[in-house]
């Protein structure tokens, strides 16, 4: 690993351990972290659910890199369709939930990048559950 690379893991790692330090941050025993911004009451999604998200997705400089909330057209997939982090945070949250989400590298894209994500990158995912099937 180069020096670049192995610094900026090290930020990444860093930003996680200092979130933490929010009293409004929570974790799960992945090592997902999330904070509550509009609580749910409805289904929880499993791994074989279908979801209808909105999310807007940065880095942990604020870098945005997808944001389907200024596309108006929120997104639907399958729960176990993508990153594993995704997954644990959307199988803690009810229905009509909106939380921060901040995805460690390892359960995101781990060592590689991905478009304009780095590698090592902790993602931070604002994420809005519109529906549950």
């Amino acid at each position: 690993m180069s020096l670049k690379h192995q610094a900026y893991k090290e930020e990444n790692i860093r930003f996680l351990e200092e979130n933490l330090e929010d009293e409004d941050v929570m974790e799960l025993p992945s090592g997902v972290q999330y904070k509550v911004i509009l609580k749910g009451r409805g289904a929880i999604p499993t791994k074989k659910s279908t979801v209808k998200v909105h999310y807007r997705g940065t880095m942990i400089d604020g870098k945005e890199f997808d944001n389907s909330f200024s596309r108006k057209r929120p997104e639907v997939f399958r729960v176990n369709e993508v990153i594993q982090g995704w997954q644990d945070a959307l199988m803690a949250m009810p229905l009509g939930s909106r939380w921060m989400v901040y995805i460690p590298y390892e359960l995101g894209y781990g060592t590689r990048a991905c478009g304009n994500i780095k590698a090592y990158s902790t993602l931070i995912f604002e994420v809005e559950l519109l529906g549950v099937k």
